[in-house]
């Protein structure tokens, strides 16, 4: 029976897109794709959502690229310009989720240092029950370590609860602990899926 759902943040709860600030920045589109491709990659940005710290990651990029220092460094500084609005509908959906008396919880992968700068820009964090932040606990998703550490903060049976997230492999992740993953692909989709 369900009784919970675990929703990630960014691309499910909230729009986070890195080029809302490098775009105008680099005047262009390509050559903020190029810049964020091989550069500030997302593989260098998860080590951040890990943990490290990010003054650390920026003096270790801007070591390797010199060249590209300022805008390593902006990428830290100019961060909340990344983030967008709520994804459409989904606070609606939380509310209504929250009203029909599921536990909600959030799990998601996302720098410590940057999260709480912005958490409270947005009430649909409010509406959850709890949360586990992989920059508090230095752990990520899709290891199956993360989704155990939110089990257990809240005492939760992984056949009571179903995660949501956007990608795939974090979907299967939480698959791997006996949590029912759907892949997100809109507000209007889940709804039918957990209001049907």
């Amino acid at each position: 029976m369900l009784k919970n759902i675990i929703f990630d943040f960014g691309a499910v709860l909230v729009d986070w897109n890195p080029h809302y600030l490098f775009d105008p920045y680099f005047g262009s589109r390509e050559k903020a794709d190029w810049f964020l491709a091989n550069i500030c990659t997302t593989e260098w940005n998860t080590r951040m959502d890990g943990g490290k710290p990010f003054a650390e990651g920026v003096a270790e990029l801007s070591a390797l690229h010199p060249e590209w220092a300022e805008e390593i460094s902006l990428y830290w500084t100019g961060w909340k310009q990344m983030m967008g609005s709520t994804i459409p509908g989904m606070p609606e959906l939380v509310a209504e989720l929250r009203a029909k008396g599921y536990g909600l919880y959030g799990l998601t992968n996302w720098s410590s240092e940057t999260f709480y700068q912005i958490r409270d820009n947005y009430p649909v964090f409010g509406l959850l029950d709890g949360m586990v932040v992989s920059g508090d606990v230095h752990l990520l998703k899709p290891y199956p370590e993360i989704y155990r550490a939110l089990l257990d903060k809240y005492a939760l049976d992984p056949s009571e609860c179903v995660f949501i997230d956007d990608n795939p492999a974090n979907v299967a992740g939480a698959e791997t602990v006996g949590i029912r993953g759907i892949r997100f692909t809109g507000a209007a989709d889940l709804r039918r899926i957990l209001l049907p």
